[in-house]
């Protein structure tokens, strides 16, 4: 860098401006969240999709206008180390009485790493650790509501606790929905109710959690020592009046309504950091970065991931090694096997059936951002210029580095600087899972297999490559896609039968007797490469035969087209209370589908 003016007023004034430019994305973010509330109420689901895709951009577009700010008012680029120092200073000040200190200092790392070299990546000029301390920030609304019983007993707490959400539709019949989850409360503590203590209290976060066609309540009951998450379900009827659909009570199943492999929620937050503490008291084993990431704060969600990233090094001594199983022909994947993620770089040279280009590849990943993923997708973590020790890669690592992604990284010194990197959470290969299963399990794995791929196309994604080895198997044995290179929108997907070939010798000959566009896909050859196998071929046809014909698939195309939007349940349908209660539920009506 050039030297150049090390003044305060310089720094003071650059420091405004970074807090300038977060605070004007953090009044669009909370602007678009709060939204959520109306789009519920009028049943727009389509526009909560757009909500929700519309809002991963915000942040880079805020990035790119204050790093534009800084080069053109203060030629950020030839300042000295000591303004940039002063900078940061100055900025701390700035974030005394904030309310998003935490994702302030995330910003201000965003607008600094496009400016300064990567040898400026440490503490005296960026936030490598935080600097403000995010407890006890005071918010208004407040971060959660405590309720404490109310002299008509439990039901009537629960019915204030919906009332107070101040939905503008009506309840079909509150007072049935409220019986229900009383009754399941009972249920779940095995009709063994503790005595209440002194402090007995119901804790709810002030906002609601809307996805998809559904909010949900959120909080915990607190008796002595003892908390009770829950998380309550709530939707439109066929006459758009709202129910309560279930109330999970198992802090497990509340953590896969926060999966990755699922979209964002849109949630009002004017302490974010509040929320995620809450959270974690009912989700103690959920990282700070995935509950950050899933209330649609995924730099925040970076950050804190690279934070922990980095304190596992510290504290292991295994190397990266290359991911087990079959390579891929554009993504060069590696592990490091104490830590529970893969890292994927895209290949210099793709394989000779790959017939695309690096910017293609990355434009799927971002797609995947941008859709519903339905618990069927799992989400990347995107890095740019990622510097790692170099004695943590195992010598093969570095030799398929150098022979398959040359361009992707360099080595400085002790550590191996990866230019751009996706990392994702370690699952199963399905092929390997596949290959050790037994007959229940491979019928159980085939079937989510073709949930997988059936829930994707509702949601207007279709996978391109199927092959067993792109989808991964989760610790709660639900199948997952994660191989994004060759996904294109069931809307621009051509799904066509096999012709009939002009003479019977033609289909014997191994030859394609029919042409093919690029979006061209004939359903009745996904047998060929991918049932082989008897076991895994009975499963498939029994389960799901009309994922083998273009039927299926236009039919979904013209759903989609038609704005349909398809109801995804986070939960089991045995837990929806139309099944638990049905004798009490008769005149719930099937949901609203479409805006």
């Amino acid at each position: 860098m050039e030297v150049a003016s090390g003044e305060t007023p310089v720094a003071q004034a650059i420091a405004h401006a970074l807090i300038e430019g977060f605070n004007k994305h953090y009044r669009i973010f909370r602007d678009t969240s709060r939204r959520a509330k109306d789009l519920f109420e009028s049943a727009d689901w389509q526009g909560q999709l757009t909500a929700v895709r519309n809002r991963v951009q915000f942040y880079d577009d805020r990035v790119e206008e204050t790093v534009a700010r800084l080069r053109r008012e203060f030629d950020a680029d030839s300042l000295d180390d000591a303004t940039w120092q002063q900078v940061k200073l100055h900025f701390i000040g700035m974030l005394i009485n904030h309310k998003q200190p935490e994702l302030a200092e995330t910003f201000f790392n965003s607008v600094c790493c496009k400016i300064l070299h990567r040898t400026y990546f440490n503490n005296d000029y960026i936030f490598t650790r935080p600097t403000v301390s995010v407890e006890y920030i005071e918010s208004f609304p407040p971060v959660y509501t405590s309720y404490y019983l109310h002299k008509d007993g439990f039901r009537a707490t629960v019915k204030q606790i919906i009332e107070d959400f101040d939905w503008q539709r009506p309840f079909e019949n509150l007072d049935r929905d409220v019986q229900h989850v009383s009754m399941a409360v009972e249920a779940f503590l095995k009709s063994e109710l503790p005595d209440r203590e002194v402090n007995f209290q119901i804790q709810v976060l002030y906002s609601a959690f809307y996805r998809n066609k559904t909010a949900y309540i959120i909080g915990k009951a607190i008796n002595g020592y003892q908390e009770y998450p829950f998380a309550l379900a709530v939707r439109h009827n066929e006459q758009g009046k709202l129910y309560i659909d279930t109330i999970l009570l198992d802090a497990w199943r509340i953590s896969v309504l926060f999966s990755l492999s699922r979209a964002y929620f849109l949630v009002d937050m004017e302490v974010p950091s509040g929320y995620v503490q809450f959270l974690r008291s009912i989700m103690p084993n959920k990282p700070r970065s995935e509950l950050y990431t899933m209330l649609g704060l995924g730099k925040q969600g970076k950050t804190m991931f690279f934070r922990d990233l980095i304190a596992h090094l510290r504290h292991s001594n295994d190397q990266f090694i290359v991911a087990p199983g079959i390579r891929g022909l554009v993504m060069l994947v590696f592990t490091l096997p104490s830590y529970p993620y893969v890292f994927k770089i895209i290949k210099d040279v793709f394989g000779s059936s790959k017939n695309m280009d690096r910017a293609t590849v990355k434009k799927k990943y971002l797609m995947v951002k941008h859709v519903d993923r339905v618990g069927r997708m799992a989400d990347t973590l995107e890095f740019s210029k990622v510097a790692l020790p170099l004695s943590r890669f195992h010598p093969d690592l570095l030799k398929e580095l150098t022979d398959l992604a040359p361009s992707a990284f360099e080595l400085d010194g002790d550590s191996v600087v990866i230019r751009h990197l996706y990392i994702e959470r370690r699952m199963t290969p399905l092929n390997m899972y596949l290959e050790g299963a037994d007959e229940v399990e491979t019928e159980h794995a085939v079937r989510e297999y073709g949930n997988a791929i059936r829930e994707l196309a509702i949601a207007n994604i279709f996978p391109g490559d199927m092959l067993w080895k792109n989808f991964g198997v989760t610790r709660y044995g639900r199948v997952v896609f994660y191989d994004y290179d060759e996904i294109e929108y069931m809307t621009d997907c051509n799904f066509r039968p096999i012709p009939p070939a002009p003479y019977p010798e033609m289909e014997m000959s191994g030859e394609a007797w029919y042409s093919a566009g690029p979006r061209d896909i004939f359903p009745e050859e996904f047998a060929t490469f991918l049932l082989g196998r008897m076991p895994i071929r009975k499963a498939f046809i029994k389960h799901h035969k009309d994922l083998l014909t273009p039927k299926f698939w236009k039919s979904a195309q013209a759903q989609i087209e038609a704005g349909h939007v398809e109801d995804f349940f986070p939960y089991p349908e045995e837990l929806r209370f139309r099944n638990r209660f049905p004798e009490d539920a008769s005149t719930v009506q099937t949901e609203v589908t479409a805006s």
